[in-house]
């Protein structure tokens, strides 16, 4: 199977689909698609991020937890969160303990899930004992990953990626982060890259991007279905 005649001869692979991932999105009625929101919930005690500027454009909620012994807010994050409008908001967290602040992140993941199921979430922490967490979440269908930095985010990576090799490492990221739902049709693959570079890709580009996972062995066709040999710990 060759990517570029799947992509440049057969338009309705870009139109059509269910895409996946921290771009993932549904089909509505219309036929439009619509992205996933992507929440980004930042563990202020252990990160205190200098680039929330990032964030502005791509449509993230996100919420900052506060120590109940943290007081004092840099005017440059309060002037970053300032700027992404109602899309930011902080969060004191009640009382004090080595994890209250963890539990806090815990109760909301739970809370914003209950009511948007089709979100992502992105806990902003080097602590790696939300990792348990975020595992079980992923057993659950509740997509969540831990980055160190606000610039590790996927979305972000990828739309800031200008070369090939950075791209594909862009996309192998997004790929492990599904897990066992990545997507097993050419067409929800074709669809969730796509997505991921918001639609902003060339046919051409895209098509180039496909034969390259495919020369990678990232990506083995069958038909109409994909398999993945991804680098690294799947």
């Amino acid at each position: 199977m060759v990517w570029s005649n799947l992509l440049i001869n057969g338009r309705e692979l870009q139109r059509v689909g269910v895409l996946a991932g921290s771009c993932s999105s549904h089909q509505q009625g219309s036929g439009e698609v619509a992205l996933k929101t992507n929440y980004v919930l930042i563990d202020f005690e252990n990160v205190q991020p200098k680039n929330l500027e990032l964030l502005k454009g791509h449509g993230f909620k996100v919420l900052v937890f506060v120590g109940s012994k943290q007081v004092k807010i840099s005017f440059d994050l309060a002037c970053a969160m300032q700027s992404l409008g109602p899309d930011a908001e902080y969060v004191k967290i009640e009382g004090n303990g080595p994890n209250a602040l963890d539990f806090h992140i815990a109760f909301y993941i739970g809370n914003i899930a209950a009511k948007d199921p089709d979100c992502y979430f992105h806990v902003i922490s080097k602590d790696t004992g939300f990792d348990p967490l975020i595992k079980h979440l992923k057993t659950r269908k509740i997509y969540a990953q831990r980055e160190k930095d606000i610039s590790e985010i996927p979305l972000l990576k990828i739309a800031n990626s200008k070369s090939m090799a950075e791209r594909i490492d862009a996309i192998v990221e997004f790929l492990k982060a599904r897990g066992s739902a990545k997507p097993r049709a050419v067409k929800t693959l074709s669809n969730s890259v796509n997505s991921l570079f918001m639609k902003r890709l060339e046919e051409e580009e895209l098509a180039k991007i496909m034969d390259e996972l495919v020369r990678q062995k990232i990506v083995i066709t069958n038909g109409s279905k994909v398999s993945y040999q991804l680098p690294g710990k799947p």
